[in-house]
This record gives C-alpha cells, structure tokens and sequence, in this order.
C-alpha cells in the first residue's frame, strides 16, 4: 500500500504548530497503525528529519496511552478499537490520511502528536479509591455482591483513561471517564462508605481542570474504545446531587 500522512507537527506547547505531508510507501496490511508510524519515522530518521512524537505502550489496547484523531475521528473509524489495535487493512491504497493530537484545552500537546493528559491523574487522586484497613486478604465472597452490579462495575472498570471521550465531544468534557471511575467503585460494597463524597469531589476537579461540560451528545461513547455507557453519567450525576 502507498498512502499520503497529513500530520500535525508542534515542535512544543507554545510553538504554533503546522500540518506536514508525508508519502509512505510499501505498507503492509498486516501493520498496525503505530508499526505504520514506526515505518515512516525510521525513513525520517535515515534521512536526517525529526521523528514525529506519538505516545504508545502496550500496543495491546489496554494501557490508554495511544491516542490520536485520524480522519476526523478519535483513534479512527473502526469502532470499540484503539490506534494501536487499527490495522492498515482498514485503509486503501492510495488514501490520504490526516493525523491529529487530541483537541482539547485540558490536554495541552506536548510535542506532535502527544498531549499533557495529567489532569486524568489529578481527577484519580481527588477521589478514585477506597479507604480500607490494612491487613490480610479477606475470605473469598465474604462480602457478597449482587450479579448485576459486579457486571455493570466490571464495565465501568474497563476504562483505559486514554482521553478518546474528552477529544470526540464538542465541548470537551471528561464526564464519560470520571464517571467510569465513580461507577465502578460506587457500585461495589466496599466502596459505598465514601461514594457521595468521592462523587462531590472528582467532579469539582474535573471542572477545576478546565474541562467543558456534559450536554449529552453522546460522541463520547461512540469513540470509547471500551463501549462505556451514558449510563455511568447519569450515575455519576446521581451520586453528586446526593452529595451536594
């Protein structure tokens, strides 16, 4: 395959930043998208040019790190898949493909492709844990739970953090991912004791990290590599009005 990369180059967070035309070519089906990157930054580097800065990690689709809008889309049109499970065999030959960072003004970019996605973190510490006493391992099924909620938990629990849901809505909110991290803990027992206060205080840091608000446009869930539901928001909604 020979195909045509429009990618966003931005040597920093204050350099303006352009979009760059590169033509690849001989790429094999079989690659994933970042071998595909791999490919063309080696070419760059034999010919003495910057690679182009992407994050990456497991390339397993469960880490979170890749992440980057392609044709439009965040990680690409094929659904329930991240960048690093896209396969080239998706494309034609021949395309033209535009590559951009993650839009959004709590992921400032860092250099290319890569962005700042430390506010997530920040979002976890406010609240995304349990308080338990330290000691041995309890008994297995000592503290039952009902089979709908360790399921619907369970899918909440699936959320990688990669930020695909802040880049896809037009406002830029991360409302899917913080109430991925409220639902999966505030369904389970153990962590019921702290559920309204951990609502109330993920929540206000989200907002205090810039991101936009929740107006239910539903692109969030589109691109969410994990198939999230809305249903986690109207939780998550739930929890902070109890809490307020």
């Amino acid at each position: 395959m020979n195909l045509t990369l429009r990618v966003w180059r931005q040597k920093g967070p204050d350099d303006e930043g352009r979009m760059a035309t590169y033509k690849v070519e001989d790429v094999s089906p079989d690659m994933s998208f970042l071998e595909m990157l791999d490919v063309l930054n080696d070419r760059l580097i034999v010919a003495g040019d910057e690679p182009i800065a992407f994050d990456h990690d497991c390339r397993e689709g469960i880490c979170g790190m890749c992440g980057m809008v392609i044709n439009g889309v965040a990680h690409g049109e094929q659904r329930a898949t991240t960048t690093c499970q896209l396969h080239m065999r998706h494309f034609k030959d021949g395309d033209t493909i535009t590559i951009e960072p993650w839009r959004a003004s709590a992921f400032p970019v860092v250099k290319d492709l890569v962005v700042d996605r430390s506010a997530f973190d920040r979002i976890i510490q406010a609240g995304g844990f349990i308080s338990v006493p330290a000691g041995s391992a309890p008994d297995a099924h000592s503290v039952p739970v009902p089979k709908d909620s360790a399921d619907a938990a369970f899918d909440a629990a699936t959320c990688i953090g990669c930020g695909a849901c802040v880049a896809a809505c037009p406002n830029g909110s991360a409302s899917l991912f913080t109430a991925a991290k409220i639902t999966h803990l505030g369904l389970l027992p153990q962590g019921q004791p702290e559920r309204d206060s951990r609502a109330k205080a993920m929540v206000e840091q989200m907002d205090a990290e810039g991101f936009g608000g929740c107006t239910n446009t539903g692109e969030c869930t589109v691109v969410c590599p994990k198939g999230i539901s809305l249903d986690a928001i109207a939780r998550m909604n739930r929890d902070y009005l109890s809490a307020k």
